[in-house]
């Protein structure tokens, strides 16, 4: 089997997605920091796993009033991370986003975001003490999502503040929560265009590896990377 690279943006739970993606037999990973100066190893990498961590900064979506609604904020791997998206698109690398993945490539292709759902939606998706929450999520008919996990509901987990809000250009949303949260985003228009997922909540840390809402999109990530390498 072709041994195939996958960037990883670096993140404070950074194993858990090196973890998870070379569990798979064939498959190395490459850490994509701003802290390590790195930028150049994209060059390697046959395709993109964006990670989870800190709020995007709100002025990168011409919100910056949002900021006092904001975590942790980092704008250096904000930065950073744009220019990974950038050359994933020029190069046709396939993508997968995971949390704040899905959030700054939505900001990428000119997106905005909810600032903190619990304030502007009255709805509470972070973390229950330590461990993540569990909700029922719907998957739009005819998404490439859909195709992916091949139900049209299920159970996901869900740790976050943040959501979308505003969808960039050429994205379309292919899942939703009960209260109406965006949980994915993919392309619009995907025909001739390299794999693109975004997922708001984590596959890399479910409960249950064997759900189809995380062993499916790992499986579907890394055989768009193969047929790309």
């Amino acid at each position: 089997m072709k041994k195939i690279i996958v960037g990883i943006t670096d993140c404070s739970r950074y194993p858990n997605y090196e973890k998870w993606i070379t569990d798979e037999p064939g498959v190395d990973v490459i850490r994509l920091s701003y802290r390590d100066n790195n930028f150049q190893d994209i060059k390697k990498c046959h395709g993109i796993l964006l990670t989870g961590g800190e709020d995007v900064h709100p002025k990168f979506y011409n919100k910056p009033e949002y900021s006092n609604y904001c975590e942790k904020i980092d704008e250096e791997r904000d930065q950073f991370e744009k220019r990974v998206i950038e050359y994933s698109q020029e190069k046709e690398l396939p993508v997968l986003g995971i949390c704040r993945g899905l959030q700054i490539a939505n900001v990428f292709f000119g997106g905005q975001l909810i600032p903190d759902i619990l304030h502007f939606k009255n709805s509470n998706h972070t973390k229950d003490r330590d461990s993540d929450k569990y909700h029922d999520v719907q998957v739009k008919k005819d998404s490439l999502l859909r195709e992916i996990v091949g139900v049209e509901k299920g159970e996901i987990n869900s740790a976050h503040h943040q959501s979308a809000d505003k969808i960039g250009a050429d994205l379309a949303i292919n899942a939703t929560s009960n209260d109406g949260i965006i949980e994915g985003l993919e392309r619009k228009d995907a025909g001739g265009k390299p794999f693109l997922l975004l997922v708001q909540w984590h596959p890399e840390r479910m409960k249950d590896q064997s759900s189809m809402f995380s062993k499916n999109i790992k499986k579907s990530f890394l055989q768009a990377v193969r047929n790309n390498s």
